[in-house]
Formats: C-alpha cells, sequence, structure tokens
C-alpha cells in the first residue's frame, strides 16, 4: 500500500489514499503460502500502490527468489535508482512500468504537479537497456488522453520491446470515478501509431 502518485483514474484508491487502513501480513505468512504453492504456482507480482517505496522490499525479493519464484514488478518508474539496484542484483525476472502519458502530459496524468519526469525518463532508458524482461503499459482515458499524446509517447520510446494500451474501465475505487475509455477501433489506432517505432503493442 502507499503512492508517491495521485493518478486521477487509479482503480486503487484504496491502497492509494488510505493505505493505514489496508491489513497487514507478515513475512512469514507470506513466504509461508508460497513454501506450500511451490510447483503449483510459477511466480509473484510485486505491485500496489508504488511498491518501490518500501525500503524492505529487496530482502522479501530476495527471500521470494530463494524459494525458487520468477518475480514480476509493477511500478511508475518514479524510482530509477531503487529499479538498477533490484536489476544489477537480480532479485527481477520482468518489470511492467506504467507510462501515464506523454512526458509534457504527465502532470496532469500522475496528480503531481511537480512531477520529476527525468526520473522517470531514467527508468524507462533502464528497462530498454538492462536486457532483462520488460514492458510498458499505459491505461487509456478518453478524456485525459489525445492521439498527440501517442504520437510523442511513439518518438519518446523508440525501439521498446513491448507495450500494452488497457482500456480504462470506470469503478467506485478509482480516485475520481467518472471518465470514460476510447473504443476498440480507437484504441487499435492508437496501437497503430505506436506500432512504427515499437515491436510488439496489443
Amino acid at each position: 500500500a502507499g503512492c508517491n502518485f495521485r493518478c486521477p483514474f487509479c482503480q486503487n484508491s484504496s491502497l492509494v489514499l488510505q493505505s493505514e487502513q489496508q491489513p497487514d501480513f507478515s513475512e512469514d505468512e507470506i513466504l509461508n503460502f508460497l513454501k506450500k504453492r511451490k510447483g503449483i504456482l510459477d511466480g509473484v507480482c510485486i505491485t500496489g500502490g508504488e511498491p518501490t517505496l518500501h525500503k524492505d522490499l529487496p530482502d522479501l525479493l530476495k527471500k521470494i527468489k530463494d524459494l525458487g519464484y520468477e518475480i514480476k514488478l509493477d511500478t511508475n518508474g518514479s524510482r530509477p535508482q531503487f529499479l538498477k539496484e533490484v536489476i544489477q542484483e537480480q532479485l527481477v525476472d520482468h518489470i511492467a512500468m506504467d507510462i501515464k502519458s506523454s512526458q509534457e502530459s504527465y502532470p496532469l496524468l500522475s496528480g503531481i504537479t511537480h512531477i520529476n519526469i527525468e526520473a522517470i525518463r531514467d527508468s524507462a532508458a533502464l528497462l530498454m537497456n538492462c536486457g532483462i524482461d520488460y514492458e510498458f503499459r499505459t491505461t487509456v482515458v478518453k478524456e485525459l488522453h489525445t492521439k498527440h499524446d501517442f504520437y510523442q509517447i511513439r518518438q519518446w520510446l523508440a525501439g521498446a520491446k513491448a507495450y500494452y494500451l488497457q482500456a480504462y474501465r470506470d469503478s467506485q475505487d478509482v480516485i475520481k470515478p467518472g471518465f470514460s475509455s476510447y473504443t476498440r477501433e480507437e484504441l487499435e489506432h492508437f496501437c497503430a501509431i505506436l506500432s512504427e517505432t515499437i515491436s510488439l503493442v496489443e
């Protein structure tokens, strides 16, 4: 739980806005759960909120790796030094980084007026050159994204390995409910824009 962004379209508002009210699970509970399921489960996804805010996460990642699991880490890319460390220490097998929008639209989409866009750029560049499996992804919101954003992203992330567009879905757990989604055809048009410089876009 907990996040340093306040994306208005976030689907996990309880993790972001009421992080202190979330139930706690001890490390022993988690590791015992995984020990019992060795051979049944293949991997663990660490998600949030923003997991990289937690200083003790690398220690937990190491314990999960020691059990033989692969690990996927979801991140907003705001802490490139943290990502660099867990990659160098071989604590993650796959990283999924949210690309909120074009760089110029990040303040609006992240809900952070004075966002450190250089950190976002550094994380994206790190993933594109680190040698581990990764993907970029964007939740597309009709009221917040334009075709221009995807032309900008196409230039910014040219050469990326994989990019996934997710249709926005409204729910009661969204930080600011009431947004809507583009049609499948419109999303496919955005995919076509990105595909000109990115290998896999779905």
